[in-house]
Parts: structure tokens; sequence; C-alpha cells
């Protein structure tokens, strides 16, 4: 029986994953801002097989509330065997390019705050000697396009947090997964104009995070492709890049 802790656990993307591991028994404690979709998402897994959902409301901007949560998250599951982090929001490029205040804000949800949770949890998973962190973080920190920039830069840091933070926790026996998303119809992307053939469902990206945790892999991009057409972004040499429209 898997003990699971979700940040982030009203987003599509975690909602898909927690299904997948309801279905198995799991024991959860979810985590997010909204209360009243998180009891809903509480009742939906117990209906599904979990053997127990207890929730935590909680802005996770709000880092002085972090340790309350982590605190009754143990009291609640004990050992954690995954930890899945899925906050995140999609700034809108133009208001963080014209206010200074909206860009930094829109940092601190996507990586700042983030940080400032994964390392107290970094820690009690490498005092157990075990466990995986699964960290969902996107294609667009690979490189700096000027549609989404400050998304693209957040995404990154948060990518190479999570890389070091693997080779650390890799030596305690535990490990860590990069998830790098590619575009997923979820309400976050609702109403873009994105490109229907690449678009995933959730449900399919999840169930290749279940799989990538299963096998301990450290990065993973979803769905599959993706891996190839950042290749050959990232191999773009800068001079053609900053003609592109991307």
């Amino acid at each position: 029986m898997k003990n699971i802790l979700i940040v982030g656990a009203t987003s599509a993307i975690a909602t898909a994953c927690a299904r997948r591991w309801a279905s198995q028994g799991a024991r959860f404690f979810l985590v997010g801002r909204n209360g009243e979709r998180l009891q809903q998402i509480a009742d939906d897994l117990g209906a599904r097989g979990a053997a127990s959902v207890a929730s935590h409301q909680l802005d996770i901007n709000d880092a002085a509330q972090h340790a309350d949560m982590l605190a009754r998250c143990q009291t609640e599951l004990g050992k954690l065997d995954i930890v899945l982090v899925a906050p995140g929001t999609l700034p809108d490029q133009a208001q963080c390019q014209a206010d200074a205040a909206v860009a930094m804000r829109e940092f601190n949800t996507n990586v700042t705050s983030i940080i400032g949770l994964l390392t107290p949890i970094a820690n009690v998973i490498e005092a157990q000697r075990s466990g995986t962190i699964a960290v969902i973080s996107s294609v667009a920190g690979d490189r700096g396009r000027p549609s989404n920039y400050l998304y693209g830069s957040a995404k990154a840091a948060l990518s190479a947090f999570c890389e070091g933070l693997n080779a650390r926790l890799f030596k305690a026996g535990a490990h860590v997964l990069t998830i790098k998303p590619g575009f997923v119809s979820t309400p976050m992307t609702e109403g873009l104009p994105l490109p229907g053939p690449l678009v995933a469902t959730p449900d399919k990206v999840a169930a290749d995070i279940t799989r990538a945790i299963d096998k301990k892999k450290d990065v993973l991009y979803t769905p599959w492709f993706w891996s190839l057409i950042m290749l050959i972004i990232r191999t773009v040499p800068k001079f053609a890049f900053k003609r592109a429209s991307l």
C-alpha cells in the first residue's frame, strides 16, 4: 500500500495520477488551494478504491504554512512513498512584461514557493532513505521563447533544482523525477490556440508519470515525442531562434 502526498492535487494531471493510484488502494494526503474541490476529489478517490484520503487547504505561496502542512501529512500517512508536486499557473507574458509585480508573483508561484516546499520534503525523504519526489515542470524550461519566457525561466530554474536534488537524494536511496509535459488539455490551457495533434489528455500524461515513477526515471518528456521536438528546438542556432515566431 503506497502512501502518497500530492501538492496541487486539484490540477487535472495530479487528479488523473491520483485516480490510477486509488485503484491500487493507495493512501492519500491531498493539498490544494480550493477546499471544496479537494473534498470532491477525495470523495472520488474513495469511490475508486483508495484506502484513505485526507486533505489540507493551502496556498503554496504562504510559506509560513508549509511546515504545519507537512507535519499533519506525516501524522496522517507516516512514511511517504510518493510525493507528487504539481502546483503552477500559466502566466500572461504580456502582463508580466508590463508589470514587474505580476512577473515576480508568477515567478514565485511557479518556482520559488515550490522550492520552499520541496526543501523540507526532501529532508523527510532523505531521512527515510527511500521514496520518490515527482515534480511537474515543463518543456517550456528547455529554451527561453519570447512568447512565454517568464514561465519558461521559472520552469528552467525548477528543472535545474530537481536535477541537483535528484543527485543529492540518490546517495540516500531516494529518487526525484522531473516531469516535462508538452501541451496538455486542461482548464489552464483552455481557450489557447494549441496545435491539436500535439495536445495530450491528462490521463495519457498520468499514465506516463506513474510508469516513470515505477521505473525510477530521472526525466520524463510526455508524451514521448516532446523529447525529439525539444531536441530540435534546443539545437536551432541563436541567430535563427531570435527571428523565429515561437
